[in-house]
């Protein structure tokens, strides 16, 4: 598993996210699925795939408030109804990915998740080691998972990508979002922003200064949770735009652009 890359697609890019019902955004997904085939159909490296939701889940929960937990019957529906919307999702995205000739495996991992107060506190990864082993593309999604606590809490995407980094000794994390990495500000309403090339030891601190949330209804928190997810499990990433044709394809390919995090 040396070799493992964990690659996660974020749900700005795959969906329409400020959409108020759940939207694909079908050019995106056929583009990266084969930008993903381009490289992984010559080079067989294992792979795991992690992407977001956008408009299947965040408008939802935002609305019912289920990521604050459960508090009444009618949350519980609203649970099933989220979870529904989002295996709908996964089940658009690997269909893009097996018609690329990817073995796209679609993981629910609400299916072995439990989470505490909000955060992680255990995913059976045995399963995802066993597919990754025998050839097979896991392809997982953020979810809203059981709580041991409230019931009902979210696990994102950008916290699924890092736990499984560090649980199977990931050689590498990709982020594919909707901006060229991390900036001094944010990019969509300062033209002064600048790229942020690398995030180590010795800029940390002015970083987590710089740092703010997601511009579009996000209910995980945005770029800030991002990077700190990464910054703490001491593997290297790299955040990329994903809406630039071939990023993605690049990235899997070894060239270094965007943002790197390695502390």
């Amino acid at each position: 598993m040396k070799d493992l890359i964990v690659l996660k697609i974020g749900g700005s890019v795959i969906t329409d996210k400020f959409s108020q019902t759940p939207k694909m955004n079908y050019d995106n997904l056929k583009r990266i699925s084969n930008e993903i085939a381009s490289v992984y159909n010559k080079i067989k490296m294992p792979l795991i795939i992690v992407h977001g939701v956008g408009s299947y889940g965040h408008v939802i929960v935002k609305r019912t408030g289920i990521d604050k937990g459960i508090k009444t019957e009618s949350q519980l529906g609203d649970f099933a109804e989220t979870q529904r919307l989002q295996n709908e999702c996964n089940c658009i995205v690997t269909k893009y990915l097996i018609d690329e000739e990817i073995p796209a495996f679609p993981c629910q991992a609400s299916a072995f998740a439990i989470m505490k107060s909000g955060k992680l506190a255990h995913m059976d990864t045995s399963t995802i080691e066993g597919l990754v082993k025998i050839g097979m593309v896991p392809v997982l999604y953020g979810v809203p998972a059981y709580d041991e606590i409230q019931k009902c809490s979210i696990l994102s995407g950008d916290e699924i990508a890092p736990y499984l980094a560090v649980k199977l000794n990931a050689k590498k994390i990709i982020h594919g979002t909707n901006v060229d990495g991390v900036f001094t500000s944010d990019p969509n309403k300062n033209d002064d922003a600048k790229l942020i090339t690398e995030i180590n030891s010795k800029n940390i601190d002015k970083v987590k200064e710089w740092l703010t949330g997601s511009t579009a209804t996000d209910v995980t928190g945005g770029m800030f949770k991002k990077v700190s997810e990464l910054l703490e499990i001491g593997i290297e990433s790299q955040i990329v735009n994903a809406l630039t044709h071939g990023n993605i394809a690049k990235a899997l390919s070894g060239e270094r652009f965007g943002t790197i995090i390695n502390i």
